[in-house]
């Protein structure tokens, strides 16, 4: 990832760098263009305004694009980039749950991807296995319409939490 520590840099940086710095809070070709092309955004709360639009304008085969860098609900991601990193971070309650549940989660990841043709997709900081599988039970029952509803508002949690990390304020501790 480019290292650029704030949005102001984000604002000022060239096309390369600036989609080089988003690409890890969201992999869809589309969602990074279009941040790109918006700047100059100066605060971290105009950029997530403008990345909550971007992930409500996303057709679907651009959710899946960015679905195909999410990892499984419990598998541990592999890799040294930066969206690796945070995907560790960001399911680090399931590190912590025993067999049975780990066992419970591959289970349930299976059926839903047997169901919905994707992978399951939640914003996963701060749950715990437990409540990642309840979740995941609950979604069984949504027809696909409203499933792709429910990812897309995954995703766009997941990409403001991501935004939050890479691009502080300035004067913000790193």
């Amino acid at each position: 990832m480019t290292e650029l520590a704030s949005v102001p840099e984000l604002d000022r940086a060239t096309v390369a760098g600036a989609t080089a710095a988003l690409r890890p809070c969201c992999a869809s070709s589309r969602w990074v263009s279009q941040l790109v092309a918006g700047r100059p955004y100066r605060t971290l709360d105009a950029l997530i305004k403008a990345s909550d639009a971007a992930v409500a304008a996303l057709d679907w085969p651009d959710i899946e694009e960015a679905l195909a860098a999410h990892p499984r609900i419990g598998d541990r991601p592999t890799g040294a980039g930066q969206e690796a990193a945070w995907s560790r971070q960001e399911q680090a309650g399931t590190g912590q749950a025993g067999p049975g549940a780990q066992a419970a989660l591959r289970q349930a990841n299976a059926e839903y991807e047997e169901r919905f043709g994707h992978v399951f997709l939640i914003c996963a900081t701060g749950l715990q296995a437990s409540d990642m599988l309840i979740a995941l039970h609950e979604r069984m029952g949504h027809d696909p319409a409203a499933e792709h509803e429910a990812v897309r508002q995954e995703l766009g949690k997941i990409a403001a939490i991501r935004l939050a990390k890479a691009l502080r304020a300035p004067g913000d501790p790193p």
